[in-house]
């Protein structure tokens, strides 16, 4: 067996620092939109503001102009306590560009769980820097549920959900828009966006150039319909990479692990983007055109390696300047078909997530044993098991994250601890795994070489060395797992 480990799945934790406490910050509950206001405003670095689960109508914008910091984020949390998701009604504002749900211009907020609905425009507008946005979800609202803008940088959007949304125009709103004017370094993982007038994802760029944005195992479904499943008067795509007015500009994209199923226009769409786009692992079905990088407006570089492209609706396009088309379900001989999959019901991508907030476990797009696309892939840095990758979005037999326990729900213990502390975990099944610690800045500090380890009960020591008192996080990540926990140093 052979796996390699994703450096993106390890920076993805390095974002989960919810997980850092300090005693002397402040916990605040809130009850109400007048609370909520009253704790966003007056919160500062550590501080935990706790959401308690019910309906919240808001008839304002909510402005979060503060900020944290690297170490100590501020974070708006459900309530543990909680039986029910915290619902933030703006249905009483009318449509108006001004009309946004969440205005996030701070940075270094972590904002988990909770249900945006119906904003007069977006349901969250960041232009802020480093913030962490998990397990939320935008929904009928009057322009994108999220739009990254006016310079927001290095934020991290993860397994959240954008759907239905549209305007009245009947043409503008996305799911996700890191667009226009935003800055380099944003990341979607584990997101959905599905039913959204426009597209999935739009990349369209004004006033900027040359930024990136990564995408990783996120799903585009069904955009371009509205909410009652009619076709809207937007574009339809699933990911447009980019695209502007005077169709010179570069917006890079890198996805990974991705599926776009069931657009009306396009799975991965071009529209004048002059940047470089990555493909690796991805899959598109029964979109207008799967994957369409057209000759006009042509891009830098296009790379395509381990895609599925299945039943689209019209011939794919593939143009760029430097184009690297490689072991992909068309290339070398291969014949792709409906035996290939467990399943092809796009429907199933739509199921409830975990309770973690993670992306539900579907047969979509997954191989049958036999399939000649399993280990035909080619290595691209994503871990993968036998021979070589698969083609495709999912690798099989791979380690579920259901599948790695840390022993009694503790990851290492002593916690804190001065020396050395001893890291515990169970495996469903053998697997090669990769432990590492990071700093809150995302720097690796330590970290123990990709090992094979055994099923059953698997114990390492962990030697201080030159950490210096603090929070650091632990890592543990594989195939198709990651782990994190916080680890804590004491003199």
């Amino acid at each position: 067996m052979t796996t390699k480990t994703t450096q993106c799945n390890l920076i993805l934790a390095c974002f989960m620092l919810w997980q850092i406490s300090c005693f002397a910050f402040t916990d605040i509950t809130v009850n109400n939109a007048s609370q909520f206001n009253t704790a966003v405003s007056s919160a500062s670095a550590g501080d935990n503001i706790y959401v308690r689960g019910g309906h919240y109508s808001f008839n304002t914008v909510v402005s979060i102009n503060n900020s944290g910091t690297s170490s100590n984020l501020i974070s708006i949390l459900p309530h543990p306590d909680n039986t029910s998701r915290p619902v933030f009604d703006f249905s009483s504002m009318i449509e108006h560009s001004s009309n946004r749900a969440i205005s996030l211009q701070g940075s270094y907020w972590h904002i988990k769980g909770i249900d945006i609905f119906g904003a007069g425009d977006n349901g969250m507008h960041i232009r802020g820097h480093n913030n962490l946005i998990e397990y939320c979800t935008f929904s009928e609202c009057s322009d994108s549920g999220l739009q990254i803008d006016n310079g927001g940088s290095f934020n991290t959007i993860l397994n959240c959900d954008s759907y239905n949304n549209a305007d009245s125009s009947i043409e503008n709103a996305d799911g996700f828009a890191c667009k226009l004017t935003a800055g380099t370094g944003n990341k979607f993982i584990g997101c959905r966006a599905w039913n959204n007038l426009d597209d999935g994802w739009d990349g369209y760029l004004r006033g900027i150039d040359n930024i990136t944005t990564t995408y990783e195992n996120c799903w585009a479904i069904n955009n371009g319909y509205l909410k009652d499943g009619t076709a809207g008067g937007g574009d339809g795509n699933g990911f447009k990479t980019g695209g502007s007015d005077d169709k010179d500009l570069k917006h890079h994209a890198v996805f990974k692990n991705c599926i776009a199923a069931g657009n009306i226009v396009d799975g991965f769409d071009h529209n004048s983007n002059r940047g470089t786009i990555t493909m690796y692992n991805c899959g598109a079905y029964q979109n207008g055109r799967n994957i369409n990088f057209s000759s006009s407006n042509i891009a830098e570089k296009l790379e395509i390696k381990n895609t599925i492209s299945y039943d689209g609706n019209s011939n794919d396009s593939f143009r760029a300047t430097t184009l690297i088309i490689e072991n992909n379900s068309w290339q070398n001989g291969l014949t792709t078909n409906a035996n290939d999959f467990e399943s092809l019901d796009i429907n199933s991508l739509l199921a409830n997530r975990k309770t973690d907030g993670s992306l539900p476990d579907v047969q979509f797009f997954k191989l049958v044993a036999g399939s000649d696309l399993i280990d035909a892939g080619v290595d691209v840095g994503i871990s993968f098991n036998g021979s070589a990758p698969d083609i495709g979005p999912f690798e099989t037999a791979a380690l579920s994250i259901n599948d790695f326990v840390f022993e009694n729900g503790v990851a290492n213990y002593p916690n804190p601890f001065s020396e050395e502390t001893q890291i515990v975990f169970n495996l469903k099944q053998e697997a090669n795994l990769n432990v590492a610690i990071y700093s809150l800045t995302g720097a690796k500090l330590m970290e123990f070489k990709e090992n094979k380890y055994n099923s059953g009960k698997n114990t390492l020591t962990l030697k201080r060395h030159s950490l210096a008192s603090g929070n650091y996080l632990l890592t543990i990540s594989g195939p198709n797992n990651l782990s994190t926990s916080k680890l804590i140093t004491v003199n």
